[in-house]
């Protein structure tokens, strides 16, 4: 019988992405190479509309003690977004998302053509690309920013030799690069800028045509079944 298939993933995955992966003789290695926590903020000076590019700043939003007192003003403003799943998330929650993207580069090109008389509060990470802000304030767009969750490296050394590695941000591949090192595996990204942090490494890269964690699963599955 020939040796599974051996890939590590750079966080966690959920049961269900486990399983399908394991459908296809798949064995899989994981660690969280990230770590993000909610932080302390203070919702001042909000502008007009409102930014998230994560699911993380909606999630600190929501589980903010003030968020019962705060919610109806939130939710009374335009909102836009990246990322399906923040969509839903944000939708679900009664918020008006008036457009989302894929990508903070799509997001900055639709507010500075379209929507660019607004002004915007961006609810944003400590290690937030520059996309998005340096954009705004290149088309002199009015905004301000309130952090709201911290992201955290979490290097860790891995004594396994997979086939493939799993990326989810830029900021999993700097974690995972501090104490490891990538030399003939394929990198399957979630999203055109985790495969920027991996340019200057490896050629070897495939790139989800959708950035979800489903499509890199079947990036995966198509590359091994």
């Amino acid at each position: 019988m020939a040796n599974p298939i051996q890939i590590l993933s750079t966080k966690i995955l959920s049961p269900l992405h486990k399983q399908e992966l394991m459908k296809y003789g798949i064995e899989l290695i994981e660690a969280d190479f990230i770590k993000t926590e909610i932080k302390s903020f203070e919702l001042k000076d909000l502008n007009e509309s409102l930014i998230f590019t994560s699911q993380n700043a909606v999630h600190s939003i929501l589980s903010d003690p003030k968020s019962e007192e705060l919610l109806p003003k939130l939710r009374e403003k335009n909102v836009y977004c990246v990322g399906l799943k923040t969509k839903t998330l944000l939708s679900d929650n009664g918020f008006n998302v008036v457009a989302y993207t894929g990508y903070a580069s799509d997001l900055a090109e639709i507010i500075t053509l379209i929507y660019a008389n607004e002004s915007y509060t961006f609810f944003s990470g400590n290690l937030r690309r520059d996309t998005l802000p340096d954009a705004l304030k290149e088309a002199g767009i009015k905004f301000n920013e309130i952090q709201v969750y911290e992201t955290a490296l979490q290097p860790q050394k891995i004594k396994a030799n997979p086939e493939a590695l799993l990326f989810f941000s830029p900021s999993g591949v700097n974690s995972y690069l501090k104490d490891n090192t990538i030399q003939k595996q394929i990198c399957f990204c979630i999203g055109d800028t985790t495969a920027e942090a991996l340019s200057k490494i490896t050629k070897n890269i495939i790139i989800a045509d959708q950035p979800t964690i489903e499509d890199v699963i079947e990036d995966v599955i198509q590359e091994y079944k």
